[in-house]
């Protein structure tokens, strides 16, 4: 009898570890979901018996982009028989060997395998049933279109299905698979473009969703789309461009626009990306475009240069600030902003070399740009220097973008400040309220981030998650319970900063965002 009591509770203790070791890590049990039919064939996901919602990963939107699909337009889906299981997600899209740096740390990044051209997959988490009209989440990822994917771990989406709607992730391709443009391409493309093959992918994802999401019981006339860093920039194009018009009615951008030309893109027009591409045909020996698709990936990816999206004359007819000036985007309500201390600065200049850098390019408005970015000491110049990268990178076209929208616009604007500095140990904490630090908050997934959490991390995940659904539900961010959260205006520049509490205050460095925006 004793033997059998020892027994059973060692099951006991085994069965609470692994319960515990899931919660921890975020990968609760679960079992087949019930299959359902969608373009393509059918599929079944799982089930979590924690939450009852049922995740769908690595759904086929698309035909594999690879061989002649190589720098194509993404290809209607190809069919299969029987039950596909959508149980773990597809390969990421090419890209080099993920490595953590700075402040990301492996959550922030896709597994190292697999990685693959063949990409072209989707992710789906629900409560809902077939018949309901829930409404959708799509979230496009950032990685300065030269990586990540759908497969990062805070991107999980069991934590906002929870809260009622439908989360879905999509891939695009990135780098030179994602945004190369050639001559020869633009040739052969019966739009007359080449070049913005990602922003492609997404909009083929878009048009997926509309066409399947009741199988999920999603609402295919309540779409928001959603994206941070890169992924936000291309939730600007797809504000701007004409063929994304009907396939969404609301935008988040967290950390990015196209609205100023940004350092860190180099090409912005089909000609010069053009050009790029000849340059790299020429670096790997193809005399044609029957070769070119022929080369290796990896032999392709040694030969660098950044590629993104351009001004193709089709995705994007004009530049994407002349068409919000224009007025002809696509008209939908817009949360947007970005966080405090996000920065790439490589190398610091002293204070010497800073005052000068601003005389050489302000001129007689060096002394006013010196009032905002000051450089009395070395150690002031640098936090100037943290501080004039995210403005130039992240800050001044979310400002942008807040602006006209608020002024031309005929959707309403909810802007963001994103203060609050994470926790962190010694290695990690002076990168504060860092460059996607927000989502892990945004998408209530902090059990997914090893950080020394506290009590107030996670009221904030749950106030900011609240604040996002409710504006994925009606394009108003406001609720029961939560602090009043009023439309963007430039009178009085009103935005929720998030810290350890949430708070409406005057946008922080209002002035000195408004002195660079007028100078661009």
């Amino acid at each position: 009898m004793k033997k059998h009591t020892a027994k059973a509770v060692c099951l006991l203790l085994a069965g609470i570890s692994v319960l515990l070791y899931s919660f921890i890590s975020g990968k609760m049990p679960g079992k087949n979901s019930d299959t359902i039919t969608i373009e393509g064939g059918r599929i079944s996901g799982i089930k979590s018996e924690m939450s009852n919602v049922v995740s769908f990963k690595g759904i086929p939107f698309a035909a594999p982009p690879v061989g002649e699909l190589r720098w194509k337009a993404p290809q209607a889906v190809r069919p299969w028989r029987g039950i596909k299981k959508c149980d773990s997600f597809g390969p990421s899209p090419m890209q080099a060997k993920p490595v953590p740096f700075m402040v990301y740390t492996s959550e922030f990044l896709i597994p190292e395998k697999p990685i693959s051209e063949d990409c072209l997959y989707l992710n789906v988490w629900t409560k809902a049933r077939k018949g309901n009209k829930k409404p959708v989440f799509v979230w496009i990822y950032g990685g300065g279109f030269t990586s990540g994917g759908t497969a990062v771990p805070i991107y999980d989406g069991e934590a906002m299905a929870k809260k009622g709607i439908i989360f879905v992730s999509v891939n695009y391709r990135v780098g030179v698979f994602g945004f190369l443009a050639h001559p020869e391409l633009t040739k052969e493309s019966p739009d007359n473009a080449s070049g913005n093959y990602g922003l492609l992918d997404q909009i083929t994802a878009l048009k997926w969703i509309k066409r399947n999401i009741v199988a999920f019981g999603g609402d295919p006339d309540n779409v928001t789309i959603a994206g941070q860093s890169a992924g936000s920039m291309s939730v600007n194009c797809l504000v701007a461009s004409p063929v994304a018009k009907g396939l969404f009615n609301k935008a988040i951008a967290e950390s990015g626009s196209m609205m100023i030309a940004n350092p860190m893109m180099k090409t912005s027009n089909l000609a010069g990306a053009e050009q790029q591409g000849l340059k790299l045909a020429q670096a790997v020996n193809a005399i044609s475009l029957k070769e070119l698709r022929k080369v290796p990936a990896a032999e392709l990816m040694k030969f660098g240069g950044h590629y993104s999206p351009i001004v193709d004359g089709f995705v994007l007819p004009k530049p994407v600030a002349e068409i919000f000036a224009e007025g002809k985007e696509n008209n939908v309500p817009v949360l947007i902003g970005w966080n405090a201390d996000e920065s790439f600065v490589a190398a610091f200049k002293s204070k010497e070399a800073f005052q000068q850098q601003a005389k050489e390019q302000y001129g007689p408005d060096a002394d006013q740009f010196l009032k905002y970015y000051p450089s009395n000491t070395d150690e002031e110049a640098k936090r100037s220097q943290i501080k004039l990268s995210r403005d130039m990178i992240f800050a001044m076209s979310g400002y942008k973008w807040a602006g006209i929208q608020s002024t031309q616009g005929k959707s309403p604007v909810y802007l963001y400040y994103f203060a609050h500095k994470l926790p962190a140990t010694a290695d990690y904490v002076k990168y504060g309220a860092f460059h996607t630090g927000e989502v892990a908050y945004v998408m209530d997934n902090l059990k997914f981030l090893h950080r020394p959490w506290q009590p107030v991390d996670f009221k904030l995940a749950q106030l900011m998650s609240d604040y996002w659904v409710n504006f994925i539900t009606s394009g108003n961010p406001n609720g029961k319970g939560l602090p009043v959260w009023p439309k963007y205006n430039t009178r009085s520049y009103p935005a929720m900063v998030f810290d350890k509490s949430a708070a409406k205050q005057e946008l922080p460095d209002k002035e000195e965002l408004e002195f660079m925006v007028t100078r661009k």
